[in-house]
């Protein structure tokens, strides 16, 4: 009697996890690659590029201004009066204060900009994931990237980076 619990246990056992294993399936896919596969990539990391040349070009006019400004102000500061010196003291200040907002701003602006540029790629891809992991039933879709998940045991779940790329190309 003993040894027939013991085998309907195990055979119990071997059945929930035969079941289990089954069921529970998983997909996983490197997010960054499948999204630099996108056509619309390209253009949008050019129109990003281009805007930060802008504000690259801006920033270093804007530098050369007052590193100009600075070196006239110590190269004349000793013949200067005090209320001269204090004024271009001032003025040096207080462009120093709008390049550093600027700057702030600047970086702002392009975070800002990088996230529009990606909304639309970001929703195509996600709704493509989702799609692909309702069509195969997937308990959930990994995402491999920045060594998120050292190990994925290829028996519970499947590499769907090509079935993505290919969707998200066509």
């Amino acid at each position: 009697m003993k040894k027939l619990v013991l085998f309907l246990l195990f055979a119990a056992l071997s059945f929930a996890a035969e079941a289990q294993s089954q069921s529970f399936r998983f997909g996983y896919f490197s997010y960054q690659e499948a999204l630099k596969a996108m056509p619309g990539y390209t253009i949008a990391q050019r129109h990003l590029d281009e805007l930060k040349t802008k504000y690259d070009a801006e920033t270093k006019r804007a530098e050369d201004e007052f590193n100009k400004k600075y070196e006239e102000f110590l190269d004349g500061q000793r013949d200067f009066a005090p209320s001269i010196r204090n004024k271009r003291q001032a003025e040096l200040m207080d462009l120093m204060a709008r390049n550093v907002a600027f700057k702030a701003e600047a970086k702002r602006l392009m975070d800002k900009a990088t996230m529009d540029a990606y909304a639309p790629l970001k929703a195509q891809l996600t709704a493509t994931v989702q799609r692909i992991g309702r069509d195969k039933g997937y308990a959930f879709v990994l995402n491999t990237d920045n060594d998120t998940t050292p190990y994925i045991n290829p028996m519970l779940g499947d590499d769907i980076s090509v079935a993505v790329r290919e969707a998200v190309t066509r």
